[in-house]
C-alpha cells in the first residue's frame, strides 16, 4: 500500500531526521523541555502507559522516557521507516509501534498521557477537532494531552512573520540551503491553526482545561487535562 504524500516525504529523511531537529526546530531544548515538564501536572499518578501520535523517530517519546522511568510507549505514525528508527531509540520501553493515520483511529486506551510533537498540524482543522475528541476518549481520568506543535498566527501577516523568523533562526543554527529547501517542501503539507482556536476545540470536546504553556513565534506547547469525573 502506498503511503500518503506527507508520510512519504518524511520517510525519505528517516535516517537523519532526528539530527536535523536541532537545526530546524529553533529553541529545541526549551520547546521539548516545556512539553515534557507539562506532564508533571497530570492527575493520573506516575506515567506508565503513554501514546505518542505522529511519533516519527520516537524523539518526543525519548524525552518523556528520560523524565518518567516507569513509562512505556505505544507509537502511531504513518511512516514505517520512521518507526524503525524509533524502535532502535526506545528499545524495551516500546510496547507497540502502529503504522497508520491518526485521523482514522487511535490504539485502545486507557493511556496515562497522550503526547505529540510537530505532527497534528498536518491535519485539516475538522480532523484536528475530531482527533482531540478521540484523544480525550483514550485518556485515563486525570490523564494529560501534550501537543508540542507548529501553529499559525491569529492573522495572515503574523503567520508570514512566523515563517520568516523560522527560516532566519534555522540559518543561524547552521541549517544548509538544501536542508531548508527540503523542509520548506515538507511544509507544503502543513495546515497550521492558531493557538486560541485549538485551545477552544480542546475544551469543546470535554477537557477540563487547556492552556498554552510555551510559545516562541510559530512553535507552541498546548496542554489539556481530562477530568476525573
Amino acid at each position: 500500500m502506498s503511503q500518503p504524500p506527507a508520510s512519504a516525504a518524511f520517510s525519505a529523511h528517516a535516517p537523519r531526521y532526528t539530527a536535523l531537529r536541532r537545526r530546524l526546530v529553533p529553541g529545541y531544548d526549551a520547546f521539548y523541555g516545556a512539553a515534557v515538564a507539562a506532564l508533571d501536572s497530570s492527575d493520573s499518578g506516575p506515567l506508565e502507559r503513554v501514546l505518542d501520535l505522529g511519533a516519527g523517530t520516537g524523539l518526543m517519546a525519548a524525552h518523556v522516557a528520560a523524565r518518567h522511568p516507569r513509562a512505556r510507549f505505544e507509537l502511531l505514525d504513518g511512516s514505517a521507516e520512521m518507526l524503525e528508527q524509533a524502535r532502535a531509540l526506545l528499545g524495551e520501553r516500546l510496547i507497540a509501534a502502529h503504522v497508520g493515520d491518526m485521523a482514522l483511529g487511535l490504539p485502545a486506551g486507557p493511556f496515562d498521557a497522550v503526547v505529540s510533537a510537530l505532527a497534528i498540524h498536518h491535519l485539516e482543522d475538522g480532523a484536528k477537532r475530531a482527533l482531540y475528541a478521540a484523544v480525550h476518549g483514550v485518556l485515563a481520568p486525570g490523564g494529560m494531552f501534550v501537543n508540542a506543535e507548529q501553529v499559525a498566527g491569529p492573522t495572515a501577516g503574523l503567520t508570514k512573520l512566523y515563517d520568516e523568523r523560522w527560516e532566519s533562526d534555522c540559518r543561524a543554527l547552521g541549517a544548509s540551503d538544501e536542508e531548508i529547501s527540503q523542509a520548506l517542501a515538507r511544509r507544503t503539507f502543513d495546515r497550521c491553526a492558531p493557538v486560541a482556536d485549538q485551545l477552544g476545540w480542546l475544551e469543546q470536546v470535554g477537557f477540563s482545561w487547556a492552556d498554552c504553556v510555551y510559545k516562541d513565534w510559530g512553535l507552541a506547547v498546548l496542554v489539556a487535562l481530562k477530568g476525573n469525573d
